[in-house]
């Protein structure tokens, strides 16, 4: 019984990814505050994490709220922290950092749901493996994976470009091999 409640769960799971990569993920919008979610969250993942990687927090202060899926942002959360964590075998550092920032048309263009005006920012760094350019052009590819058989579906970096492009928002990577990878995630303020 108990493998098959294992098994049902990690189906849901399944279906959840592809639904938020599928980009028809049902979200409950709030308005929220970016550092209380994510400060919310951080005992669990200090509990995922491994022992020899460190998580800190770099909030900035007196951020506007924004309308949000407080669940998604926690699942945006959850696959990059983890994914960090599996890019650092040996042991390192999670920066989670949060600001406000302003895009401009320029910037945005190229993505037609996303407006230029003012976004909150969340950068998660980490100083692992980081990627290659090959592994940095697929990244968001459903079912692209560096890990080993049985490891990894390759759909948690899609679904979070599912869930971040859900909320009107973009998200960039950065990453060199040897030193680390940063994930920019810009969610806009609404008035």
């Amino acid at each position: 019984i108990s493998e098959i409640k294992n098994a049902n769960q990690k189906a849901s799971n399944l279906v959840k990814q592809l639904l938020a990569f599928a980009r028809k993920q049902i979200l409950k919008k709030e308005l929220i505050h970016i550092n209380e979610v994510i400060e919310n969250i951080l005992n669990m993942l200090r509990r995922i994490l491994k022992e020899n990687i460190e998580l800190n927090v770099l909030f900035a202060p007196d951020l506007p709220p924004i309308v949000a899926d407080r669940n998604a942002i926690e699942i945006i959360l959850m696959n990059l922290c983890v994914n960090a964590n599996d890019a650092m075998p040996e042991g390192g550092e999670i920066l989670v950092e949060t600001r406000k920032t302003y895009r401009f048309e320029e910037d945005v263009k190229s993505l037609p749901w996303v407006k230029p005006g003012e976004f909150i920012v969340i950068n998660i760094s980490d100083t692992g493996i980081g990627m290659d350019k090959h592994t940095l052009e697929h990244c968001f590819d459903p079912f692209f994976t560096r890990k080993g058989p049985g490891k990894g579906t390759g759909l948690g970096l899609s679904s979070v470009y599912g869930l971040v492009q859900q909320h009107e928002g973009m998200i960039h990577v950065y990453s060199e091999v040897g030193k680390g990878t940063t994930f920019k995630i810009y969610l806009p303020i609404t008035s």
